[in-house]
């Protein structure tokens, strides 16, 4: 591949990576939260519990904006904080509350996921395993490049 064409191409997966995180954000507004709470919300709802270095770590959410996001949801009754063992940091998990204003934002999101995904899928099978590979070579590239 020529080097136009592959910084085309990488425009242009740029480009709809805009638009998803854009869809992301106006979907987030809609529902009365910012892109920070949804991002935090759709952490917590794996099912498992997670610290607040690890959320930002994974979601690449800055440390304070987590930090205020998880202490906004405890006061609304929506996460308890867990002490974990050999470690100070603690854990987060969502409360039965918590648990029902995720399902409020995050399920007609999972269903508009599906659908897409779906279609997508349907025309371009390794859809997934594209778009992971993508990142991950982009990852270790850009990893160089902060070395």
């Amino acid at each position: 591949m020529n080097e136009g064409r592959s910084h085309d191409d990488v425009r242009r997966v740029m480009h709809e990576l805009n638009r998803i995180d854009g869809v992301y954000y106006l979907y987030s507004k809609k529902s009365g939260i910012n892109e920070n709470m949804l991002a935090i919300l759709y952490a917590l709802d794996d099912g498992n519990t997670h610290s607040q270095k690890e959320i930002g770590d994974e979601w690449l959410i800055p440390k304070t904006t987590v930090s205020s996001v998880i202490l906004d949801l405890k006061n609304k009754g929506y996460v308890n904080l867990i002490s974990a063992e050999h470690t100070k940091e603690k854990k987060i998990e969502l409360t039965e509350a918590g648990k029902d204003f995720v399902a409020g934002i995050l399920n007609d999101i999972y269903a508009a996921e599906r659908a897409a995904m779906d279609a997508a899928v349907a025309k371009y099978p390794d859809l997934a395993d594209v778009i992971a590979e993508f990142t991950e070579r982009l990852c270790d590239e850009f990893g160089k490049l902060l070395e």
